[in-house]
């Protein structure tokens, strides 16, 4: 029983890779809403390196899974499955990262609330995949809960989506300086592409349970 039990558990090594994953999207993406609650350069530089730090951290991590999937053992989900999610949140961390960075480089005179809420459902969708999983180490025991957090990402996909076309009109309407056009629409496509990087997570977990539940 202790050897099966050891067996199991390596089979399922990238779990705890999964978990650590998404405490560190968890942790840039609440980072990155302190970052709105202040115009203060140095405090912007400050959260901008905590921001880079889970990046870098996620990028080890990262290098680490796929020198343990190049071993030859069995594991629970096909490795080609593995590499996927873990790139998936990976490219999400990226967009996180570049989100931040993104506040460095252009220096806003302001956050409109759109910006903000921007970054509230990047950390709302990183606290969704978190929940979400927790549950990969029993898929089809757990299927119903990873397909709700799956669907609860892709609602604050749409909703940013929204938000977002809803500010590129705003500061069409309202902003007269043409640079400062271009610096809010960057800013705010930045985050944009955060949470569509975090959907398409969520698309790589549905496609991987539903082969598993085949």
């Amino acid at each position: 029983m202790e050897l099966l039990n050891k067996i199991v558990k390596r089979g399922q090594f990238y779990l705890p890779v999964f978990a650590q994953q998404a405490t560190y999207l968890q942790h840039a993406s609440k980072t990155l809403c302190a970052m709105m609650e202040t115009m203060e350069m140095p405090k912007w530089r400050s959260l901008e390196k905590e921001v880079k730090a889970c990046e870098v951290q996620g990028d080890a991590l990262l290098t680490e899974l796929h020198e343990q999937l190049s071993e030859k053992f069995m594991t629970r989900l096909k490795k080609i499955d593995i590499q996927v999610i873990a790139m998936s949140m990976d490219e999400l961390l990226d967009h996180i990262n570049d989100s931040a960075k993104s506040f460095h480089l252009y220096s806003p005179d302001r956050i409109d609330p759109q910006i903000a809420d921007l970054a509230q459902y990047i950390h709302a969708q990183a606290d969704a995949l978190r929940q979400m999983v927790s549950y990969l180490g029993d898929i089809k025991a757990n299927y119903a809960q990873i397909a709700m957090q799956c669907e609860r990402i892709t609602e604050l996909e749409h909703a940013a989506d929204d938000t977002y076309e809803e500010y590129i009109g705003f500061i069409f309407n309202n902003e007269k300086d043409a640079i400062q056009v271009i610096k809010y629409k960057n800013i705010a496509e930045q985050l944009e592409a955060a949470t569509d990087a975090a959907k398409r997570v969520s698309d790589n977990v549905r496609k991987v349970i539903l082969k598993h539940m085949e």
